[in-house]
């Protein structure tokens, strides 16, 4: 049976892909993003997707939003609250409209879409909450992401609080945290930090979207309902070696 799915920072990257993901499994797709043109562009290139514009970190877009995605297709049964930046900024100089952008957008986003979308959820009788988190913060750090990096934790503290609360209601509340993912951003990082990447990842590759994606698609699944409060990390297990063992293997594949 086919689901209505609203993913957030849905436009680009990791969100787009998510969108894509659920399409190709039959799923109806709405895109959210903040930038009009740039979300319906985003949807046309998704078969039979819908877009909608808002901003998570306001109250008023995300109820709006999903009131309209309610009134467009019957009801809300998945929410994949992806939106999210990454700016980076040393902690030292970090300006105070910086951290709380970061956690307007990451952190607080994330808790004013949950609870817009809760009722809808709740009247699916089959409503899933699935969370873009991050290896960074919750698992790893990284120079330069100190906001960032305290959001993604914060999203799995909120997870699993909200999973114990919304559980009565037949919602499950589950996290990907994706490891280094080829989007736009990554790649604006130059190819030497690509290689970086790739090297200590012991599977020897780069995440790509779609395996985000499948990940996302199966904790929305009718196989993940007793699933909740958990976060599933998609790494190609960068965060396993102790020694950096990692680097020597992927290197010497070449």
């Amino acid at each position: 049976m086919s689901r209505t799915v609203l993913v957030t920072g849905g436009t680009k990257g990791i969100g787009l892909g998510i969108a894509k993901g659920f399409a190709e499994a039959g799923d109806r797709v709405v895109i959210m993003g903040r930038d009009e043109a740039r979300t319906r562009e985003a949807a046309e290139g998704v078969p039979g997707a819908r877009w909608a514009v808002g901003d998570v970190a306001r109250a008023a877009d995300c109820a709006r939003v999903v009131e309209e995605v309610v009134e467009a297709s019957g009801g809300l049964d998945v929410l994949c609250a992806n939106a999210g930046i990454f700016p980076s900024s040393p902690l030292v100089s970090m300006g105070e409209d910086e951290l709380d952008r970061v956690l307007d957008t990451n952190v607080k986003g994330t808790v004013l879409m949950v609870q817009a979308a809760v009722e809808a959820l709740t009247a699916s009788g089959r409503g899933r909450v699935v969370i873009t988190s991050s290896i960074t913060g919750p698992l790893t750090g990284y120079a330069g992401w100190s906001h960032y990096g305290a959001t993604k934790a914060a999203q799995l503290g909120f997870m699993r609080s909200a999973a114990l609360e919304l559980a009565p209601r037949g919602i499950t509340v589950n996290a990907v945290l994706p490891g280094n993912v080829r989007t736009e951003g990554l790649d604006d990082m130059g190819p030497d930090y690509l290689e970086r990447m790739r090297a200590a990842i012991p599977v020897g590759r780069v995440g790509e979207v779609e395996d985000i994606a499948a990940a996302c698609v199966f904790l929305a699944s009718a196989g993940a309902s007793f699933i909740t409060g958990q976060s599933l990390v998609v790494d190609g297990g960068q965060v396993l070696p102790e020694d950096g063992q990692a680097f020597g293997r992927a290197l010497g594949s070449d």
